[in-house]
């Protein structure tokens, strides 16, 4: 190399100005957060690789978690369902049972009432005042009688027992008689009403 060569190296490096010394230092820094930045993404996509099993894993441990929870609930209400309905079973009739011990007392009194009277009207008398409050009871719990007076035969309401020939053609397929009463507990037959039905 010649002085000539170096002075002109020397002079292209004085002529560069300060504002390219900086633009050079700028694309140095910025290619090398570049690089730390392509050195991060690679990092974090190798991580991700490896969360995906340890992500699957808590998300399994966690949906262990609520299953246990969800059964121990589930065993809970079905325990208290049971003791529910084993103690409704037991205590159903308490309702039905403290609403005609009433009547039972009365029955008591007419009992102890009708050994001083020979009167037989009197005697009637309570056992008719008796049978009333014990239908109001059993009207008040639901229990209604089944209608068989003039009524047509009705096998969910009614039994037939008999049946009657030469009723005319008007009796034909109605109640004629009633041999025993039906009931129904609200809407439920309880007991159909065995009758005796026109032919």
């Amino acid at each position: 190399m010649t002085e000539k060569d170096i002075n002109i190296e020397d002079e292209e490096t004085l002529n560069e100005t300060p504002a390219e010394e900086t633009d050079k230092e700028a694309e140095t820094e910025a290619q090398a957060d570049n690089a730390a930045e392509t050195a991060d993404k690679a990092a974090e996509e190798e991580a991700e690789e490896a969360d995906p099993l340890e992500k699957a894993q808590k998300e399994i441990e966690e949906l262990k978690t609520q299953l246990l929870y969800k059964v121990a609930e589930f065993e809970n209400y079905r325990k208290r369902t049971l003791k529910e309905r084993a103690e409704l079973i037991l205590n159903g009739g308490e309702k039905f049972i403290t609403s005609i011990l009433p009547i039972l007392d009365d029955m008591e009194r007419a009992i102890d009432n009708g050994a001083k009277t020979d009167d037989p009207e009197v005697l009637r008398e309570g056992m008719t005042l008796i049978h009333q409050k014990f239908m109001k009871t059993l009207e008040g719990q639901g229990v209604s009688k089944i209608e068989t007076q003039d009524a047509d035969f009705d096998t969910d309401l009614h039994e037939a027992v008999a049946m009657v020939p030469g009723m005319g053609d008007d009796k034909k397929g109605k109640v004629i008689d009633c041999l025993q009463p039906g009931y129904k507990l609200n809407d439920k037959v309880i007991r159909h009403a065995k009758v005796a039905v026109g032919q």
